[in-house]
């Protein structure tokens, strides 16, 4: 990253990360992808196992990993401030807390896994491929999060692509053995849905891996890598990432929990309104990375422009972020509204789940421009390191809007289904216009009080 001085050499400093970072974004997703494609072609029932599995890991990988995403804003900032030891410092103890995170959910993996599988009464084919799926998965944990740790570090030293490069050489592999450990070819075992589980570990191990290689031998890292302070481990340092790291995962948990949520509640309607509403929600879970993306970006400009005390910069990042989200969120979401039988199409080809596919469609152009103020105006205020507020807004807006607006028009009027969707929008709504105001609030008086005691 370097100091830009107009509008355009921001514009293209944004995107010099964002692209990047939203490759990733769809590298992840494609794993997923992956697991769930291959074993719903092995059966039916592992695809229902895959799907119970993953509804139980994601929002606890998701939760978890926003902890880890505040070694960005911290290490932004110490590298604007040109303080070359303390990045180290925080990347050692963001790797120490990685493995700790990491040992903690295996723990408590192996004493609540099989309680809580037994709790859902599952039939026992998909019980049992839950079961393996997840057992698979362990065995990746710990690299995943200690590949999330130093992919919060390379980003907030701006270097973006190594990352996409990293996860665009891992895709092939994992696509490799999704295909052997599920249908058991060429002479590795047949594992069905749960070898969904190994490939995936697996691959943990070669991004983690490949990424440890770079960091310890190339070029800038290698000067913010110094193996000795991993002799130090200071709590200091590591209540620092948690004091910015645990409110991120907890809005990262309320939002991806209300989702999840919303879906089980939905389970109360028909297989054909579950169905529409699955894909509609896919086709706007997709189209958030970008906004998502552009938010993650903002994180690290942000962090960097504030611990440079150019405040000015900072806050043109943010809402230079802001703008441009909203402005793809738009066309995205018109895209949507114009085209919203053909993208129902494209997931289904019974015609009553494409008509109620569109109709949820309908709601995606506010839909998505409530969703591209919250994300970045979130993205931004942890740039600014203020993380606890919103949270707090987020878990209102989640949890006392969202959820009783759409339960309240789900089920107490004509709506049905829709209700659900719209309780979603309005959710969103509220959440960007509060994090928005918190964000005007904490430039206006917080960092604009600074600019002028350093003025002066």
């Amino acid at each position: 990253m370097y100091e830009t001085f107009t509008l355009r050499q921001k514009i293209k400093q944004i995107l010099f990360l964002l692209i990047p970072i939203l490759i990733t974004q769809l590298g992840m997703f494609s794993m997923v992808f992956f697991n769930t494609i291959m074993s719903g072609k092995y059966n039916a029932s592992d695809l229902a196992g895959v799907a119970i599995g993953s509804s139980i890991w994601s929002p606890i990988f998701t939760g978890l990993s926003g902890i880890l995403l505040a070694v960005s804003p911290i290490a932004a900032q110490r590298f604007g401030e040109k303080k070359i030891k303390e990045v180290s410092s925080v990347l050692t103890h963001g790797i120490y807390l990685a493995l700790l995170i990491g040992v903690l959910v295996i723990g408590a993996g192996a004493l609540f896994l099989n309680p809580l599988l037994d709790s859902m009464k599952l039939a026992p084919s998909v019980r049992e491929t839950a079961h393996d799926f997840l057992v698979g998965l362990s065995y990746g944990i710990i690299p995943l999060f200690i590949f999330n740790a130093l992919r919060s570090f390379i980003y907030a030293l701006g270097k973006t692509r190594v990352v996409m490069v990293v996860l665009l050489l891992a895709l092939p592999v994992n696509f490799f053995l999704n295909y052997v450990l599920i249908f058991g070819k060429w002479g590795f075992p047949e594992l069905g849905g749960g070898g969904a589980g190994y490939a995936t570990s697996f691959t943990y191990f070669v991004i983690a891996g490949i990424t440890a290689y770079i960091v310890m031998t190339k070029e800038p890292f290698v000067n913010y890598v110094q193996l000795k302070q991993f002799k130090v481990f200071k709590w200091t340092e590591c209540r620092e990432i948690l004091k910015i790291g645990v409110p991120m995962g907890l809005s990262v948990f309320c939002e991806t929990s209300i989702f999840a949520l919303v879906t089980i509640l939905m389970s109360a309607f028909s297989i054909t309104t579950i169905a529409a509403y699955q894909s509609a929600l896919n086709i706007v879970a997709f189209i958030y990375m970008i906004p998502m993306s552009i938010s993650m970006a903002q994180t690290v400009l942000v962090g960097f422009e504030v611990g440079a005390k150019r405040y000015k910069d900072a806050k043109t990042y943010s809402w230079l972020g802001i703008g441009l989200s909203v402005l793809i969120g738009g066309v995205s979401g018109l895209l949507i509204v114009l085209f919203k039988e053909e993208v129902a199409g494209l997931y289904s080809n019974d015609p009553e789940v494409i008509i109620l596919t569109a109709q949820f469609l309908i709601f995606g152009l506010f839909f998505q421009i409530a969703d591209a103020i919250q994300v970045t105006a979130l993205g931004a205020l942890r740039g600014y390191k203020d993380v606890n507020i919103p949270f707090v807004m987020t878990l209102f807006a989640y949890w006392l809007i969202c959820l009783p607006v759409g339960y309240f028009l789900a089920h107490k009027t004509d709506l049905g289904a829709t209700g659900y969707w719209i309780g979603l929008t309005v959710g969103l709504v509220a959440a960007g216009i509060a994090l928005a105001w918190r964000l005007i609030h904490i430039q206006k008086h917080k960092f604009a009080a600074v600019e002028m005691k350093e003025v002066v």
